[in-house]
């Protein structure tokens, strides 16, 4: 086009003066022969005088000659920018398979040195080779190798680089075919999770494997690939680990668990891949702070199972090993499954490019996302301040390491103090005050408030709580708020603001739980600045394609509104709800978790909704019996499991104990069983069940209703107290 414009602007300037000659040379020979140039016949202008008709002839074929050769020249010119133009765009479409071809080439290239001497020896040699070597190791997926085979038959590289993940298990492991069944057996545990969590005694040897990082396998098949996936170390890593899944999930805590459990029910062959900070697959909680307190066997902290109260054994995780699929399969496992890839941090998130950025600087690209990164344990500014010595003899007790730390600290010291009268202070205080009389050690829990679980309980209830606790060989120490931690002469010493002294070996602050919000700034999404936590909608979303679930998740409850809950059957409840709606369910939240502690031989409560002790509260109690006990409910009902949500079934209730419950008439006031109702604007938001088992569903209904009840004791005898 700009040579079709230069040729104009060379042209133009011809034209306009041949046009201009011949009129002149009209009008002149129209004044020689006196007559008016309009009226001069056509016919007479070719046969005028010598000179006149034969220049405005010669300038005229001379025009049209030019107008003719430009026009011709325009046509060719404009012809082949088209050309150029057509061949410049399928250039630039063709780019993106040039690049899926090569880069995929470099990976190769820099893998063999990863492998055995003896393996890169063999592969460099016969590059015409390549082709036909991965083809038979990687005969149990044949979906990558079909479709490459015939656009590769002279360019073998770009067939052997197409399919990387493929190839990397084979290259490692290439004499151990056993690695294709480990991808074709995973999704069958998937449609039968229940059973699989509560009836598979055989798989304890390979649970009791897990933390040892599976060091003593069971069966040749399973560990080989674990084995392969360790013997790389951090140097491989990056190459392991998938560049995109479909599902991804941050955070391997219950709710991650619940998540994957939902997204492979509704989606039998999704690819779902977990990512934890933690060296554990997902584990439940709850046992870290009872359960496993009571247990008889000695080597409880490395096996990680307990009995229940009806005589069934279980282990702390949800599923053994061989439940999960090696991260590195995930990509080309037929039937999909669920991958956890331990011991990696997300740092960071770009929601705009869908992937997330690993401490390790790996990059893991996602089509839908779940942040269950759950929260971390707060502690005392006093403490913090109090120097690295304060540091090493405290605990902030919320992971395994932290149930194997303390258990061996208080098998080694004389004296231990739990600052926090909350649930899990309390929990602790009385699991360790059950070894005060065998390990002679004494135990101290101290809390601001006038009683335990004081901001929970009414009053007179939290100060019963307290006589309990102290039966159970704990020093209570109530209205005591610290005010320095100083080390001396290897000991712990605490001091109150009203000038107490507390001397101990070794602290553990149990004063809450901060939810973990660390990606919210790189991802922009919002903080909720009175509950906190990632602020999300009734359906669990924070964006289009993001979902939060479990105790990070500030959500809102379309019965209570906007909530924050920090409970394990909460996590199992968003977990599974996030699960649903990243598979297309949308649906809201609904459904009120429910929360349980137990604390001591014979006092085991659950509750449900917001229970705050700031609130008005009425309270039915009737005299406990011998079937009012966790170990009766739990034995009446044959399984372990406390949460209702997990089980699906009706609520049932574990344990906290080995003995059987003493008669609770000792006392001057009876509460040996009954129903607290926690009223808002005169209609029940809350009710907490005091050794009342399997009743949940009842409280439920009364909450979810949101009806004004003009007698509570009626109410209250719905859930059969009275009977004996």
């Amino acid at each position: 086009m700009l040579k079709c414009r230069t040729v104009w602007k060379k042209l133009a300037p011809l034209a306009r003066a041949s046009s201009t000659v011949c009129r002149q040379n009209v009008r002149r020979t129209g004044l020689n022969n006196s007559r008016i140039p309009a009226c001069v016949p056509v016919a007479h202008m070719s046969t005028g005088p010598a000179g006149g008709g034969r220049e405005n002839q010669l300038y005229v074929l001379l025009v049209g000659a030019a107008c003719v050769g430009g026009a011709i020249y325009t046509y060719r010119t404009v012809k082949g920018d088209n050309q150029r133009y057509q061949d410049r765009i399928d250039e630039i479409s063709s780019r993106p398979y040039k690049r899926a071809t090569e880069e995929p080439a470099t990976p190769i290239q820099s893998e063999p040195p990863a492998v055995d001497a003896t393996e890169t020896e063999v592969i460099p040699e016969p590059e015409p080779e390549a082709a036909p070597s991965p083809e038979p190791q990687a005969a149990p997926s044949p979906e990558e190798p079909s479709p490459l085979a015939p656009d590769a038959a002279v360019a073998a590289p770009i067939e052997t680089t197409e399919p990387p993940p493929a190839d990397e298990p084979v290259v490692e492991a290439s004499p151990e075919p056993p690695a294709a069944p480990v991808v074709e057996e995973e999704p069958s545990p998937p449609s039968e999770p229940s059973p699989a969590e509560l009836t598979e005694p055989p798989p304890a040897p390979v649970v009791e494997s897990e933390p040892a990082a599976a060091e003593s396998p069971a069966e040749p098949t399973e560990p080989q690939p674990e084995v392969v996936a360790e013997s790389g170390g951090p140097a491989p890593a990056s190459l392991k680990v998938p560049s995109h899944t479909p599902y991804l999930l941050i955070g391997g805590g219950t709710a991650s668990f619940a998540a994957a459990r939902s997204i492979r029910a509704r989606d039998p062959g999704a690819k779902v891949l977990i990512v934890t900070d933690e060296p554990d697959p997902p584990y439940m909680r709850p046992p870290l702070s009872k359960e496993l307190w009571f247990s008889n066997d000695p080597s409880v902290t490395e096996t990680l199972r307990f009995k229940q109260w009806n005589g069934k054994e279980r282990s702390i995780y949800f599923q053994p090993p061989s439940f999960y699929i090696n991260a590195e399969e995930l990509d080309g496992a037929e039937n999909g499954g669920v991958a956890v890839l331990t011991g990696k941090k997300v740092v960071h998130m770009d929601v705009r490019g869908n992937k997330i950025k690993l401490d390790d600087d790996t990059e893991i690209s996602y089509d839908k996302c779940l942040i269950a990164t759950g929260g971390v344990p707060r502690n005392l500014q006093v403490i913090e301040r109090a120097g690295e010595e304060v540091m090493k003899k405290t605990t902030l007790f919320r992971k395994i390491e932290d149930f194997k730390s303390l258990d061996k600290v208080s098998r080694n010291i004389k004296s231990i103090t739990i600052i926090g009268g909350g649930f899990l202070g309390s929990e602790l205080a009385c699991a360790l005050g059950r070894r005060s009389t065998e390990y002679d050690l004494e135990v101290v829990q101290m809390f601001p408030e006038k009683g335990n679980m004081g901001k929970v309980l009414p009053e007179y209830l939290s100060n019963w709580t307290t006589e309990k606790v102290k039966s159970e060989g704990v020093k209570v120490i109530s209205e005591a708020l610290v005010k320095s931690v100083v080390c001396k002469d290897d000991k712990l010493e605490i001091k109150l603001k009203d000038g107490r002294l507390v001397k101990t070996d070794h602290i553990v602050a149990a004063v809450g739980l901060e939810p973990n919000v660390d990606l919210a700034k790189s991802a922009g999404l919002e903080v909720d600045s009175d509950f906190g936590g990632f602020r999300v909608n009734a359906e669990l979303q924070a964006r289009s394609n993001i979902w939060v679930a479990g105790d990070a998740a500030c959500f809102y409850d379309i019965r209570l509104g906007r909530r924050r809950v920090e409970h394990h059957d909460h996590a199992v409840v968003s977990g599974r709800l996030a699960g649903e709606n990243m598979t297309g369910a949308n649906k809201p939240y609904w459904h009120q978790s429910m929360f349980w502690s137990d604390l001591g031989p014979d006092v085991g409560y659950e509750a449900i909704g917001i229970v705050d002790s700031s609130l008005p509260t009425v309270g039915v109690f009737a005299k406990a019996t011998a079937k009012d006990t966790p170990k009766a409910a739990t034995e009446k009902s044959g399984t372990g499991i406390r949460s209702e949500s997990e089980t699906e079934d009706t609520a049932i209730s574990p344990v906290a104990s080995l003995t059987p419950a003493p008669n609770v008439g000792q006392h001057k006031d009876e509460y040996g069983k009954g129903v607290i109702f926690y009223l808002r604007d005169k209609v029940v938001v809350g009710i907490i069940l005091w050794n009342v088992f399997n009743r949940m569903p009842i409280a439920r209904k009364i909450i979810k209703d949101g009806e004004e009840h003009a007698d509570l004791n009626e109410v209250a005898k719905l859930f059969n107290i009275h009977d004996d």
